[in-house]
């Protein structure tokens, strides 16, 4: 049994900052001495060189959170070169995800690392295969894992209801939300600033960070983020 933690990044839509905000959250970890890594279990619209994951959501995480070469070979499991959701993409490539092949990726992970943060793709209503042999959503994944998870929300305008639903859906199918991170915040706008209360009032979610556009490290003690995996 492998010591490892772990805990599941989503975010309220596409394109929030959820790639961002990991490559943060995993460079926290590992400038504070932590054993962290990265994993992803399908990612579209990445187009298959030499270069390999680094092209790609993974390469950004590993740039920036400092992960070598050697060491993203596994960090994710199905890549799509069509920029759609990962179920349409295996359909049009023929390759759809398998779960046994998801979970024996992550547990590697896990065995490798003593913390894995690990990214869905897009929010969280995702789905990653819709055949006539299997229908595998995202939720059916962290669920399976005994994942913990973490919200990913623009600070702007629309959040609340964003977020809402998110955490919403989310508990209504007993994944536990530990928080939510808003991302492009400026607390100089009062708008943003009542987003962060009213997001945790109705989600009765503790927003854990807040993070600025083009920010290089994310405001949140690394011994707390460390608490959050599990």
């Amino acid at each position: 049994m492998t010591d490892g933690k772990g805990l599941f990044v989503t975010a309220t839509g596409t394109d929030v900052g959820k790639t961002y905000v990991t490559a943060l959250i995993v460079k926290k970890l590992r400038e504070a001495g932590h054993s962290a890594g990265y994993y992803k279990a399908a990612l579209s619209g990445v187009a298959k060189t030499a270069a390999g994951f680094r092209t790609g959501d993974a390469g950004y995480v590993a740039d920036v959170a400092g992960i070598a070469q050697e060491e993203t070979g596994n960090s994710v499991s199905y890549v799509y070169e069509k920029a759609v959701s990962p179920h349409l993409a295996a359909k049009l490539e023929g390759n759809p995800v398998k779960m046994a092949v998801v979970m024996a990726a992550y547990k590697q992970a896990l065995s490798r690392y003593d913390y894995v943060t690990m990214e869905g793709s897009g929010g969280i209503v995702c789905p990653l295969r819709y055949d006539d042999d299997a229908q595998l959503l995202l939720e059916d994944v962290i669920t399976a894992l005994g994942l913990d998870a973490l919200v990913v929300a623009d600070a702007g305008l629309g959040t609340i209801n964003a977020t809402v639903l998110t955490v919403d859906y989310m508990k209504r199918r007993g994944i536990p939300v530990k928080g939510i991170i808003l991302n492009r915040y400026d607390a100089a706008d009062a708008m943003m600033r009542d987003n962060k209360k009213m997001v945790e009032i109705l989600t009765r979610v503790p927003v854990i960070a807040c993070v600025k556009k083009d920010e290089t490290a994310i405001v949140i003690d690394a011994a707390t983020l460390a608490g959050l995996y599990g």
